[in-house]
């Protein structure tokens, strides 16, 4: 019988065989189109482009929506058959719930009725999170559940931002895409907290584990998705000091657990230095919206950059970099290229929040280099993607 699963499995295109194949293949390029787009639009080149609700819109909702959900899909169908010990979707399934989100972002350039552009976009998110629900529940897995509903408390936020774009409610609108934001924040620091500490221990060859806190791990989620409810429910958009406390909170505990994660040796590993610094970029978010509902900063726009290139960007950047090697066969050493990636993330992160004040050119620059950043991982990845693994088996 596993002989016969393995013929079944070989016969799959290498592509469609895990989901992390075509989602993080397809999440990084649309990371290149979608910034590439936006920055186009902004300087004027794109003066015929008028998707619904305007491209600030567009911008506000692919980016969690588009790109996030892609990786974060990609991730979750491929660790899912590791938590419960069944195979991941693979093959015409796999096929299918790819096509869902591929017609979502194709969707935003026809010309169609706002209901069907509606229902093209909603879609997905449910389908994903039935999928990795039905797993869990067969083996009744009850650690992941709070996984699959952010999945869902996500769906609820787009569907949020899809009305606003419907209706012309840019509250509406930006409600549900600043509130998804954080919840990817929230899946951010759930996921993390589990491979950031595993990883770290595995990179350097650290004898003892790190001193488990399970009461940080649940306070700092359970913070997270506080503040991803109320950005979602329009609480704290004019600057208040008790939300600016709340995100303080956010921050002590993300400070708190970096000091638990860190060895010095992590300097020396790029898959390792990459996860730390856009992890400490999720807690510089949270310190800049403390000090801006504090009321000593004037703008909540570069700390909503910060989660959304530094963070969110640069966690996506070195998981895909280091689970695609896992996952493909290969030892845990990426392309040397792949050190100037992680740079250039990081440059992207630091000029959209300290130079976009000061500049345009601060705005250029974050775009050609991240941009740049997911064109290297690209480059090197791509072929590991869609060939077969080279240990020859048929994940």
């Amino acid at each position: 019988m596993q002989v016969l699963d393995r013929s079944k499995a070989l016969a799959i295109p290498p592509i469609w065989r895990l989901g992390f194949r075509p989602f993080f293949l397809s999440g990084a390029a649309f990371a290149i189109l979608a910034i590439g787009l936006w920055a186009a639009f902004l300087y004027g080149l794109l003066p015929g482009w008028h998707p619904l609700g305007g491209s600030l819109a567009w911008h506000r909702h692919e980016m969690p929506f588009g790109f996030a959900t892609a990786i974060i899909a990609g991730f979750l169908l491929t660790a899912v058959q590791s938590w419960t010990g069944q195979p991941g979707l693979s093959g015409r399934p796999l096929v299918l719930l790819f096509l869902v989100w591929l017609a979502a972002r194709i969707a935003w350039f026809l010309p169609l009725p706002v209901a069907l552009l509606v229902a093209t976009q909603a879609a997905f998110l449910p389908l994903l999170a039935a999928v990795l629900g039905m797993q869990l529940w067969r083996v009744r897995q009850r650690r992941n559940y709070p996984v699959v509903a952010v999945l869902l408390l996500m769906a609820a936020c787009q569907l949020l931002a899809l009305c606003g774009l419907a209706w012309a409610d840019d509250t509406l609108q930006r409600q549900g895409a600043l509130g998804a934001l954080w919840l990817v924040a929230a899946l951010l620091s759930l996921i993390g907290g589990r491979v950031i500490p595993f990883f770290t221990l595995r990179g350097v060859g650290r004898p003892d584990p790190f001193p488990p806190r399970p009461w940080l791990d649940w306070l700092t989620f359970g913070c997270s998705l506080c503040i991803a409810g109320m950005t979602a429910a329009g609480i704290g958009v004019q600057p208040s000091l008790l939300v600016a406390l709340l995100f303080l909170l956010a921050t002590m505990l993300h400070g708190e657990r970096l000091l638990l994660w860190h060895d010095r040796r992590i300097w020396q590993v790029p898959l390792l230095w990459s996860l730390h610094l856009a992890y400490a970029w999720l807690m510089l978010a949270t310190l800049g919206m403390a000090l801006w509902h504090a009321g000593l900063i004037s703008q909540s726009s570069s700390a909503t950059h910060a989660l959304a290139v530094g963070a969110m960007g640069g966690l996506i950047l070195a998981m895909i970099a280091r689970v695609s090697l896992g996952h493909t066969g290969r030892p845990l050493s990426p392309p040397a290229a792949m050190v100037w990636a992680f740079v250039l993330l990081q440059l992207a992160a630091l000029s959209r929040v300290l130079l976009t004040a000061l500049s345009t050119f601060g705005l250029w620059l974050s775009a050609l280099a991240w941009i740049a950043a997911f064109l290297l991982f690209l480059r090197y990845y791509a072929p590991m993607l869609w060939k077969a693994r080279v240990d020859g088996h048929p994940g």
